[in-house]
């Protein structure tokens, strides 16, 4: 794409400017603005990459029969295995639904949580 000089001055007259006279009006990229950013993606990031376990999914149900629906979904799929999923049913029924935790309560991921 190419621009006559004065077209270019007509359409675009600060970025001409700018670029004849070297006047600058906004400084761009500063290492201060950068690193404020930097930290405050870092501060309110709370679980965002996170990626919750069968424990986590256990964690919520209300009972043993939620929690086997989760257990055979995720085993179904493959995202545990079968001896995985033995050794989890052994424990609920061993040791009861809390014994993976305390419930956790709706919207237990919008909460926020401190960043260590």
């Amino acid at each position: 794409m190419e621009f006559d000089k004065e077209n270019f001055k007509k359409k675009y007259p600060n970025i001409a400017d700018e670029l004849e006279n070297g006047n600058k009006k906004i400084k761009i990229g500063s290492e201060k603005i950068d690193e404020e950013l930097n930290n405050s993606k870092k501060k309110n990031r709370g679980f965002q990459d996170y990626v919750p376990s069968v424990i986590d999914f256990i964690r919520r149900c209300n009972n043993i029969e939620e929690a086997e629906e989760i257990i055979n979904y995720l085993e179904k799929r493959g995202e545990i295995s079968e001896e995985y999923a033995k050794k989890i049913r052994k424990q609920m029924k061993k040791k009861g639904i809390r014994s993976f935790g305390s419930r956790k309560q709706d919207n237990y991921y919008f909460k926020d949580i401190p960043i260590k």
